[in-house]
């Protein structure tokens, strides 16, 4: 219970990090050869939008298993 604080912050960090090498690993696809010219914002937001999307499906993947992981000692008392 005292340490919501830190659980707290350590999601945030997962989260900001995975969206992070999301957005570099999605720099290695050549995204424009599938969009319409001349549409460089709508480009660059859904470059965005699936790093979010990405980065946090992996963030609360390792965070759910961190979490399944403390819980686990719990089954045995």
């Amino acid at each position: 219970m005292d340490d919501f604080g830190q659980i707290a912050l350590v999601s945030i960090l997962s989260h900001l990090v995975c969206i992070a090498v999301s957005w570099w690993a999605l720099q290695a696809i050549r995204l424009d050869k599938l969009l319409k010219p001349n549409h460089v914002f709508q480009a660059r937001l859904l470059y965005i939008l699936l790093a979010i999307f990405i980065g946090s499906s992996v963030s609360n993947f390792f965070l759910d298993y961190l979490q399944w992981s403390r819980q686990l000692p719990l089954m045995f008392q």
